[in-house]
């Protein structure tokens, strides 16, 4: 155990966590997602739902403000949005996201397999035991900064 990082936060998963570079990118998935299928590193967390984790990564975590759109999920099917389907779990992520990054994190949706393509390339797959549907977030890394120039000392568009 360390003290500031939590027990959710596994030493394997904190180890990569800090090799990723800027421009890698995480993604935290939901029970269902076909991780091992997809993923080249892939990290289980079956007894965690996906915000408990999320809410302990991004404080370790700087999000990347220098690509258009740092924070990804998997976007609904046609057949869900013609029933009316809500991902209310995408209203939790944006929370969580704005209380650390500010409004610059805003959730942008892509298609399934655009997103499964993007997996396939990330440094790294949290699998987590979520059961909400469309609970697949992507993460841009950042860089930290340890000047203030714009009001915050980690993850700031250079």
């Amino acid at each position: 155990m360390l003290k500031g990082i939590s027990k959710l936060v596994t030493g394997d998963m904190l180890k990569a966590l800090s090799d990723m570079g800027h421009g890698d990118e995480l993604v935290i998935a939901d029970a269902n997602f076909p991780s091992h299928a997809t993923g080249q590193r892939v990290i289980e967390c079956p007894g965690l739902d996906a915000c408990m984790l999320l809410r302990e990564i991004v404080k370790l975590f700087p999000l990347d403000y220098a690509v258009e759109h740092p924070a990804v999920v998997l976007d609904l099917i046609p057949e869900d949005i013609a029933v009316g389907f809500r991902a209310e779990i995408w209203d939790e992520y944006g929370e969580i996201l704005e209380k650390e990054y500010g409004e610059g994190a805003k959730l942008y949706p892509i298609p399934r397999q655009d997103f499964y393509e993007r997996t396939k390339k990330a440094y790294l797959v949290i699998q987590t035991g979520e059961e909400r549907q469309y609970g697949d977030l992507l993460l841009v890394k950042g860089v930290i900064r340890a000047v203030e120039k714009w009001g915050r000392k980690d993850s700031m568009r250079i």
